[in-house]
């Protein structure tokens, strides 16, 4: 689809093929050079590690077009880091830090007429993917592994974008164990989530709220994003636990919270403590922030502000975090990683 075709504001958060893609080897004990390839299919054999025993994770970041017209990466050393600790925790090789941002800054320098024009409210989604590809039968990692980064313009997660959706708490199936692998990126916790979140968008729920698992009593997270609210008193509380993602964008907005006054609370956080939030947000590289109008748990629904209106808080936050990737506030974090085009 030729660049000049597209519908800036009106796209959808799903796979466009852009220009090129980059992609390294680990063989021999060590990480080749990073090759840029236009074509996005690639080979792999049938025994790979990946797609038997699941040896496989990616990131999610994102690079917007600024006010002054420059490219911009949101904060892509923490995914590099994070991308280190899911490859440990599966027995991966990681990827130095220094390959992943390479690759990352490439993947947007090499389609940078695919970066959305600034205004739009559009972004460029780069998806780097760590994979096991050495061929195996019997169950252990593999001894070589690829990484891949490809990247496209989006919209919004959700097509109505920063506006009120309705939750349901799921309670028939888990997220993640105890101790097991939730708080890291490995693709099968999607999978794993897959039934339940579709389950609750079938009941007209666009995203689901899920508990611990141990018993079901405190809130763990969304199923694609963190779970945050803002108590009565102005508290912004994010759940603590070791079952869930560490997101980089509640990592973020904490901060933004901070400088607004706001104190800032990471602790478990009981289902019977909704009653004591005014707002509540699920939050993610994709969504940005989505705000929350409802949670329903079998017969009883909490309500947060208003149905059709963000609540104040965080609108606040959004249009912080959104101000200083989209180059319209101050960078006073040093979060963005400016890209030139190659």
């Amino acid at each position: 689809m030729p660049q000049r075709q597209l519908d800036w504001s009106n796209l959808g958060f799903e796979y466009i093929r852009t220009d090129a893609c980059l992609r390294a080897d680990f063989t021999n004990g060590k990480w080749g050079e990073l090759a840029a390839c236009a074509d996005p299919m690639f080979s792999i054999h049938a025994a790979a590690v990946c797609l038997h025993y699941g040896q496989a994770c990616f990131e999610g970041l994102k690079a917007f077009r600024r006010k002054d017209g420059s490219a911009a990466l949101f904060r892509p050393h923490e995914n590099a880091k994070r991308m280190a600790d899911t490859a440990r925790r599966v027995m991966m090789e990681p990827p130095p830090l220094e390959l992943f941002i390479d690759a990352v800054k490439k993947t947007v320098a090499l389609n940078m007429d695919w970066v959305p024009p600034y205004g739009t409210g559009a972004s460029f989604y780069v998806r780097p993917l760590l994979i096991g590809t050495s061929p195996r039968v019997g169950v252990g990692p593999a001894s070589e592994y690829s990484l891949f980064s490809l990247g496209m313009p989006v919209g919004p997660y959700y097509k109505n974008g920063f506006f009120p959706v309705k939750a349901c708490i799921q309670e028939l199936y888990d997220r993640a164990a105890p101790l097991g692998v939730g708080n890291v990126k490995v693709a099968g916790n999607y999978a794993a989530g897959m039934y339940g979140d579709f389950e609750g968008k079938h009941k007209g729920y666009p995203i689901c709220l899920y508990l611990d698992s141990a018993c079901h009593r405190y809130i763990d997270e969304f199923g694609t994003s963190n779970f945050f609210g803002i108590t009565k008193d102005d508290r912004y509380v994010t759940p603590d636990s070791g079952s869930i993602l560490p997101s980089i964008t509640n990592r973020s907005l904490q901060t933004i919270a901070e400088s607004m006054g706001l104190k800032v609370e990471r602790r478990k956080i009981d289902i019977e403590e909704l009653p004591d939030f005014k707002e509540i947000g699920a939050c993610g590289t994709a969504a940005v922030i989505t705000p929350v109008y409802s949670v329903t748990r079998g017969d009883k629904v909490y309500t947060f502000g208003k149905e059709n209106e963000a609540g104040e808080t965080l609108t606040r936050l959004f249009k912080e975090i959104q101000g200083i990737q989209y180059g319209e506030l101050e960078d006073k974090y040093g979060w963005m990683l400016p890209v030139g085009k190659d």
